[in-house]
C-alpha cells in the first residue's frame, strides 16, 4: 500500500433525502490511471469533489497519504500535492499561456499577495510556469493569449495549469470533452506521459480513451460501486453491460 498516493474510505454525500454518493471506496496509485465510469447521474463527480475538497463529506474519510484531510479546503489539498481540473475549461483567458501558468504556480506562495506579485521578484515560479508548458506540448504558446487557443490546446493548458502547482495527483473531470479526435489522441497521449511521474483519477466518457489508458477501473450505478478490476475484467462484465449500456 506504500504506492498509494489518495484514497476515500467509505465515503457518502447526501443532498438532501438524495444520496449522491453511497459508501465509496478507491485510491489512487503512484504510476497508476484509476478511471470512473458509469452513467450519468452515477455520482463520478460528487466523488472528485469530495477527493478534491470542492464538496464536504456527509460521511466517510478522506486519506491523501496517512493525512485525514476530510475537512480540508481544496487550496490547502492543493498545497499538499492534490491537483484538480474540471469539465469546463477553467483558465484566464484573456491572459498569456505563461501568465496562467504562472499565477498557479505562484499561487503556492503562502505570502499574502504573493500571487499579484511581478513575475521578476519570482523567478523559480516562472520556471516551475516553463516547465508546466514544456510537459504539456504548449512549448512556442507561451505568449499566446490564451482566448487565440484552440479548444484541445485550452485543455492542454488547464493540466498546464494544475502541473504548475507541482501536484502528485491528478484529479481529471473530462479533460476529452468536447476533442476531436485528433485532439483526443493527443490528450491520451499526454496522459499516458504524465502517469509515469503521478497519480491519476479519471472521470471520462469516452470508453475507448478509458480502456486505452486506465490501469484499473471503477464503474458506479447509482451513487455506488459496481465494480473495481482491471479494464479486461470490467469489458467482459456482464453486470457493467447491463448497468452501463443498458444489454
Amino acid at each position: 500500500m506504500s504506492d498509494v498516493l489518495l484514497r476515500a474510505e467509505k465515503v457518502s454525500k447526501h443532498f438532501g433525502g438524495l444520496v449522491a454518493n453511497d459508501n465509496v471506496s478507491l485510491s489512487v496509485c503512484k504510476g497508476k490511471t484509476h478511471a470512473i465510469l458509469g452513467p450519468n447521474g452515477a455520482g463520478k463527480s460528487t466523488l472528485i469533489n469530495m477527493l478534491s475538497g470542492d464538496l464536504t463529506c456527509s460521511s466517510g474519510s478522506v486519506f491523501f497519504g496517512n493525512l485525514d484531510v476530510t475537512h480540508l479546503q481544496p487550496n490547502e489539498r492543493s498545497l499538499l500535492g492534490i491537483g484538480r481540473s474540471y469539465q469546463k475549461t477553467n483558465i484566464f483567458p484573456t491572459f498569456t499561456v505563461l501568465e496562467n501558468c504562472r499565477l498557479a504556480a505562484q499561487s503556492r506562495e503562502p505570502r499574502l499577495g504573493a500571487v499579484f506579485s511581478s513575475a521578476g521578484n519570482y523567478e523559480p515560479y516562472k520556471n516551475l510556469a516553463e516547465k508546466a508548458i514544456w510537459e504539456t506540448g504548449l512549448e512556442g504558446y507561451e505568449s499566446r493569449v490564451a482566448s487565440a487557443l484552440s479548444h484541445g490546446e485550452q485543455r492542454q493548458l488547464e493540466l498546464a495549469i494544475v502541473l504548475a502547482t507541482q501536484p502528485s495527483v491528478l484529479l481529471l473531470d473530462e479533460p476529452l470533452a468536447g476533442m476531436g479526435s485528433e485532439e483526443s489522441f493527443q490528450m491520451i497521449d499526454l496522459l499516458k506521459k504524465l502517469v509515469k511521474t503521478h497519480g491519476i483519477l479519471l472521470v471520462e466518457h469516452d470508453m475507448d480513451a478509458v480502456f486505452a489508458i486506465a490501469d484499473i477501473i471503477t464503474v458506479m450505478v447509482n451513487g455506488s460501486v459496481l465494480m473495481t478490476d482491471t479494464p479486461d475484467r470490467v469489458r467482459a462484465s456482464a453486470e457493467v453491460q447491463q448497468a452501463y449500456f443498458g444489454h
